[in-house]
Parts: C-alpha cells; structure tokens; sequence
C-alpha cells in the first residue's frame, strides 16, 4: 500500500481509538504532511526507535510502541528470556508515562513480567536495575534531549547497556516482522499486576543505585572539608535529574546546592528553553545568572533523562568558562585515574581509557601520560558498556573511565549507560578537591593543557530534516566517500577511514587496512599535528555532523587553529548542501 491507502486504512480500522481518528481527519487536506505520517513505519534502529509524537506509521504513538514491543517480546521469547523480566523507565516528556505503561502491559500480554518504575527515573538507573534486578532487557521511554514534539523508545539488553549486534539487528527484524497492528497483544493493566507480570518498582532501586554511587568518591575528607564552603547551582532542565542529583549531594555533604526554581519540576514541554540540551548556551542562561546572585564555584545541568551533563566553571577572577563534553570528559578522567593510582599506589596493568571515534585526541594523551590502554569504538555509548561487557567475560581489562563527546561519561561499572548523576557528585568531589588545594576546577583545567597539550575540539551539525533531508544526507556522505578532501585549512589528509567499507587508506603510500569496528556509516580522517575530521549522520536526529579537532601550543593557538579548521569546513559544506 502507498502512504495514503495507509492512511485511509487508520481510519477504517476500528483497532484505532477516536482521538487518533480525529487528528488524522484533521491533516486530510494537507497531502505532504499525511506522507512525511505514512510513507514508511518509524524506523526502529540500532537505539530504538525516535520520532515526532502523533498519528502516523512514522510517529511515536501508543500503537508504534505496542508494535515495537510485540516485536521485542517475540524476540525475548526466542532467546528463552521471558521469564527474567524487563525493567522500563520513563522521563518527563509528553506521553512518557502513557508509552511505558503501554510497553509493560505488551509484555504481561506476552507473558512477560515488567517491573515499571512508578515516576520517572533517570536513564542510568535504567540500566542499572536491568542489571540488578537480572532481566533480560530494558526499555526507556526518552528522546533524551529533542525538542518537545519527540519522544522514544531506547532498548537494553541484559548486560545493561542499549542493544548492540547481534540483538539490535535480532530486535529490528522481529520488530519489522510485526506488519499487521491486529496481532498486538495488549491486557488491562489491574489484571497484569494481579497475575504477578506488572511490578512497580521504585524506592528499592533508588536506594541501591544511589549506594553504588558512593563507593565511587575517592576523598570523602575533601567533601567533609569543603562541603560547607563549595557554592554548586544546578538545573535538571525540567527532567529526571532533580531529586537524585539533589540527593546524592547532599547525602555526601555538600550543604550550598542551589537548583534554578524555574527549571526545578518536570515538564515535557521544558518552556525556558527551546529544546533542552546541556550542550546549549541558552540551558544556562537561567544558571548561570543565578550562580552570579549566589557567588557558585560552578554551574551543572543535566538533560532530561540525566545521562549528559553540561557544565561551567569560576576561574579565581570570577568568570564562569564552557567545559565542554570533551573537556569535562577528560577533567573527570584525570582525576579519577589520578586519584586511583595516588590511593592505590599504582594503576591495574589492564587499565583502560575507553572513548568513541568523535571524542578528544586529549584521552589518548591521558592514556599515554598513565602508560594505560587507550581503547576506540564507534559512536554510542553502548559500544563502551560492550568493552566493560568483554572485560567480564573474558577476565582481561580493568575498565577505569569512558566518556563520549556529546557531555557523557560513567565512573564505575553499576551502569552500563552514560550516568550524569555520578559525574555530577564526582565533579563536585573533584571540586572540592582542587579547593584544598587552593584550585579551581578552571585551574585543574589549565593544568591540563599545560600537561598534556592545547587540545580544541568541536562539532557542526546541519539540520536537514524530512525526506529531502534525508536524501541529502546520504548524498553527502556519498559525495565525500568518492571524493575525499585532500587538506582542510591547511592540514593534510594523512590517512581517510571509511567505517562503513571497512578501511582505512594511508594517503602517502595507498596501504588499506581494516578499522577494526563494527560497519557504520562514518568518514574519518586524520590530519597532519594531530588534527583530524569525522563525518556522520546522527543516529538520534535529522542531522548530519562534522566533528573536529586540533592540537595547539597555547589556547590562543589553538583557538586560532579551530577557527581556521572551521571556516574552511563552512566553505567545504557550502559545495554539498
């Protein structure tokens, strides 16, 4: 059937509720928005699924979770999981709730128990309860940080991190196998809980989840020294942050947390700023004005499932400073692998740094300054909770810190996911930490740079949304695939990685060797002084990204350098968009 016998078919099948009929009804005149509902089913990719919320095959909606759900009960039934359980959080956006409660009663449905956390929860108790509660999968009801109009629906496995091969492609063929909505199972949800296959849970984990936490502070003494002086604003930027980040501190003891009142509730449509990223200047703006009124060391914000954490910093002359992701990432790995090996007296000798493809040159040098293993994967933070995985099972590699990019990272192994609750405590621990020391967090920083070089890293993203946008992508990608640049700025291309064919090309001598990565659709090349340039659609967004680095000598070179890189990449994406 093309988009409009599908669309014509919704509203003839008494299966869908009135209220879908009715806003269907209401697009019957607007042809191109009835497509962009109907010409294909919400793609369920290596994450899960993520879309504009509303009426529609290619919408998140109670039926395209029910349907993505029967697909992952038929597959759990394969694997003889059923009888473990599935743990399914939700956060703060429209129809969280509604998608995790349709999820749970899908699987009681499929004779599948689901333990359904009773309010929203953060992204990383998710995957701890998966793995405390030993299910064999989790669901997470999130669009992490999309604008209001998104949601989605994120899949674990049992090792507690998102699905990775072979279940993710094990799950998207039974999910594209569930063609005929009919064949859903569904139950009254009083019913499921009383045959024992619908769980709420909540406080249990809560507390669980907050103890593992704190067998990761290194220096209580430095909490008990400077918690009382250490001024910290924080905003959950209206998600799931604020009670366990609230909680955490102040259990720890740290007594000056101020949370920005207009962004302290939950509240799907996050109305103070226009879509609630932590990577954004304007999910400060609020923050930072406050930490001006109460004089704060720093300012955090997590995003709405409180697995990314966005921050600022007070130098000694009272200026706040962006960290970025990177910076932040590699702030916390210097000072967890630091403090391991100054409490421990040496580092395990399988020790390891794990980043993904898009993340700081500034971690390999970190690895190299501790004479530990640096470890590269794909992008996706479910590629590092694989490599924690691998060290289980085979008994070899000690996992010390892995960060991402995109402001996330994770400190122990309780979770298998990024966890900005306790990168929240462990910032503020390292915090305090400096302060006995007479350092800001800013200092620690510039002491960095000092150590390991001047690294500058940063992103461009081009929206291109919709089928057009789609298409444009992909032609981009296969612009530069056949014709990749020679130099960008001034640096030479000195090696060109293709992830999708599997190699890696030297420029000066023509060797091909493999990546050693899973397949993806990713370009990648490395650049003369240690500079370099990665490609790739993103995986949660209508966007395809440009993400760049460099080394310089001081910041103002390096600021310059960056600068240079990104004009010249203004002017190379000009020729292709």
């Amino acid at each position: 059937m093309d988009y409009k016998e599908i669309y014509e078919s919704w509203l003839a099948n008494p299966y869908f509720d009135e209220g879908t009929k009715a806003e269907l009804l209401s697009i019957k005149a607007d042809d191109k928005e009835i497509k962009e509902r109907f010409y294909k089913d919400l793609e369920f990719g290596t994450a899960g699924l993520r879309g504009i919320i509303g009426a529609g095959t290619n919408r998140m909606n109670i039926y395209t979770v029910r349907k993505t759900t029967q697909g992952l009960a038929n597959y759990i039934k394969k694997q003889h999981g059923e009888s473990k359980g599935v743990a399914i959080a939700f956060d703060s956006r429209r129809m969280s709730p509604e998608f995790a409660s349709e999820a749970a009663l899908c699987l009681a449905a499929n004779g599948i128990k689901a333990y359904l956390f009773e309010s929203l929860r953060p992204t990383p108790e998710l995957s701890f309860a998966v793995r405390e509660l030993g299910c064999i999968a989790g669901i997470n009801i999130t669009a992490s940080h999309n604008p209001p109009e998104y949601n989605g629906y994120k899949v674990y496995w049992e090792d507690g991190a998102q699905i990775t091969p072979p279940h993710d492609s094990g799950i998207m063929g039974e999910v594209q196998a569930v063609t005929d909505y009919n064949d859903v199972l569904t139950m009254d949800k009083d019913e499921a809980v009383k045959a024992g296959l619908c769980t709420i849970i909540g406080k249990d984990i809560d507390d669980k989840y907050i103890s593992r936490l704190k067998e990761q502070v290194k220096h209580p003494e430095a909490i008990q020294a400077m918690g009382k002086d250490l001024k910290i604003v924080y905003t959950p930027l209206h998600g799931t942050g604020n009670i366990p980040a609230r909680r955490i501190l102040k259990e720890l003891g740290f007594e000056n947390v101020y949370v920005v009142p207009e962004q302290e509730l939950p509240d799907g449509e996050f109305p103070t700023v226009s879509y609630p990223n932590p990577e954004a200047d304007e999910a400060f703006v609020l923050g930072l004005k406050l930490a001006k009124e109460v004089d704060a060391d720093l300012v955090l914000a997590t995003d709405p499932d409180a697995d990314r954490l966005g921050v600022r910093v007070k130098d000694k002359n009272g200026e706040y400073h962006n960290l970025t992701g990177n910076m932040s990432g590699c702030l916390l790995a210097e000072y967890t692998i630091s403090q391991i090996k100054a409490l421990k007296g040496s580092l395990p000798e399988d020790g390891a740094l794990i980043k993904t493809i898009v993340t700081t040159n500034m971690a390999d040098a970190i690895a190299k300054g501790y004479g530990i293993r640096l470890i590269e994967c794909l992008t996706g933070f479910k590629y590092i909770g694989q490599q924690i995985l691998g060290f289980e099972t085979s008994g070899k590699g000690t996992y010390l810190f892995g960060f991402e990019e995109s402001y996330g990272c994770l400190i122990g192994t309780h979770a298998r996911d990024k966890d900005a609750i306790v990168a929240t405590m462990a910032l503020c621990e390292a915090a305090a930490y400096y302060k006995t020391q007479g350092k800001t967090l800013w200092d620690a920083m510039v002491d960095m740079y000092d150590k390991y070089g001047y690294y500058k890293d940063d992103v461009k993203s081009i929206s291109l949304s919709g089928i057009e946008g789609l298409a444009k992508i992909q032609s981009i990608m296969e612009t530069l695939r056949s014709n990749p640049p020679k130099e960008i700025a001034g640096l030479k291309v000195m090696s060109a990685r293709d992830y999708k064919k599997d190699e890696i090309v030297d420029i000066q001598t023509s060797e091909v060797r493999p990546t050693g990565l899973p397949s993806s659709n990713v370009l990648y090349y490395d650049l003369t002084d240690d500079a370099w340039l990665c490609v790739r659609p993103s995986g949660t967004e209508p966007k395809i990204k440009f993400y760049y680095g460099i080394k310089g000598t001081s910041m103002e070179d390096a600021d310059a350098k960056s600068s240079e890189v990104s004009k010249a990449l203004d002017a190379l994406i000009a020729t292709m968009v």
